[in-house]
């Protein structure tokens, strides 16, 4: 077989895999019994949308795709920082 067509089919199931990661963590995100676990699915799910990103930037070999990955992480970690300070202060704010 060709090596080429082995990496861009594994590119694909590994997308897939993502994707079925992406569905459970919404899943958790909507079905959260608390709302540390809610935040935690946001965080997964935007470490799953950055996985995804990189694998559909590897798939059509372009860079801007990591470029978006990169300001999507940026996002996803303040996101995360900001809402678990609400949860334990109940203000953003100091």
């Amino acid at each position: 077989m060709n090596a080429a067509l082995i990496i861009e089919t594994t590119i694909v199931v590994c997308m897939h895999a993502v994707g079925v990661a992406m569905l459970l963590a919404l899943w958790r995100l909507l079905r959260g019994p608390s709302v540390p676990d809610r935040i935690l699915a946001l965080d997964t799910l935007s470490v799953t949308a950055i996985a995804l990103l990189m694998l559909f930037g590897m798939h059509l070999d372009s860079p801007i795709y990591f470029e978006a990955a990169l300001v999507l992480a940026m996002l996803g970690f303040c996101s995360t920082v900001v809402l678990s300070k609400y949860v334990l202060r109940r203000d953003i704010v100091e």
